[in-house]
């Protein structure tokens, strides 16, 4: 279960006393020249959630480059962090499920937990089950959709960003759940909400950012959230969780990552640029605009949700049937 915590407020100056005169601001300087940050896509969601906060962590470093290496559905920039200096000069910034689903849906991984210090989450995301025109306008509950998915077996279908994705599998044990045969159709990207939308496919399990505009205009009818509460862009969509399905959560959390041997106050410098440049003005409108959720929890609370979140989905895996692949 998704754990917040209210934003530690850190500031990147501190106080000083003067023999000479009043208390005064000192400014700290970055504790290096560089830093990247490896990200493993080149555009989309989570390159424009980095290069937001990386204009505001100039208290780590004097620049911070933000560097995708795209392949592998993010895997190769996993693996260039894992290799890199543990010098906190090579940084990654990646959605939690590298740790937490691919050990689960990939036969074999060339790194694991033990290669990484979590730093701190900094977003996170919920996905949403959406319809369209080949479902009646009448179905307009998760209650109401398992019905007709039941009723109409040969047009129960959905779509996703592709095989072995966390929403695949929540659609996987949605369709084990409630009984009912539902057609996983894999797509590349978000192209699954325009078949939604031309009624090629029934619905289509995707994250929010992706269906909110459809959603509010009326192109598409929003059924449920796979989050562990309401989502605050969609209040009034209830969750899986609120329609009787309380093992159907998913919450794609984004955080910074890296190499395991990092010492301590490094990682701690790198922890306070962050909670700093979530507290600047600008970055929960940014990400607001982005539709994800502020969601910054401690280093121990991470490694905590990284370990339960894994187990959590190696149960999901299996009850699916799912069969890691290379």
């Amino acid at each position: 279960m998704r754990t917040r915590r209210d934003f530690l407020i850190m500031s990147a100056a501190g106080v000083a006393f003067s023999a000479t005169g009043p208390m005064r601001q000192v400014i700290a300087e970055p504790r290096m020249k560089t830093a990247h940050v490896l990200t493993g896509f080149t555009a989309g969601l989570p390159d424009a959630v980095v290069r937001l906060l990386a204009d505001q962590m100039k208290t780590y470093a004097a620049s911070i480059v933000v560097e995708p290496r795209p392949g592998a559905s993010g895997r190769v920039a996993v693996e260039a962090v894992k290799a890199a200096a543990p010098d906190g000069s090579v940084i990654l910034f990646a959605p939690t499920g590298f740790l937490t689903l691919f050990p689960h849906t990939y036969k074999t991984l060339r790194y694991g937990p033990q290669d990484f210090a979590p730093v701190s989450t900094v977003a996170s995301l919920a996905g949403v089950l959406t319809t369209g025109p080949r479902v009646p306008g009448e179905v307009r509950t998760l209650a109401d959709f398992v019905s007709w998915c039941g009723a109409n077996a040969k047009d129960a279908s959905y779509g996703t960003p592709g095989v072995g994705t966390s929403m695949h599998l929540i659609g996987a044990a949605l369709g084990r759940a409630a009984g009912f045969e539902f057609l996983h159709v894999p797509y590349q990207g978000r192209a699954a909400i325009q078949d939604v939308l031309k009624g090629e496919i029934a619905s289509a399990i995707m994250p929010i950012d992706s269906s909110l505009g459809l959603i509010q205009s009326g192109g598409l009818r929003a059924l449920a959230t796979t989050g562990p509460a309401r989502s605050p862009f969609l209040p009034d969509v209830p969750t899986m969780v609120e329609a009787g399905y309380p093992l159907l959560k998913d919450v794609t959390w984004f955080g910074f990552f890296v190499p395991a041997k990092t010492p301590r106050d490094i990682v701690e410098s790198l922890n306070g640029a962050i909670q700093g440049a979530l507290q600047t003005s600008g970055i929960a409108s940014g990400l607001a605009k982005l539709s994800v959720e502020i969601d910054s929890i401690s280093k121990d609370n991470f490694a905590q949700l990284l370990a339960s979140e894994s187990t959590r989905w190696k149960g999901i895996v299996q009850a699916t049937g799912f069969s890691p692949n290379d």
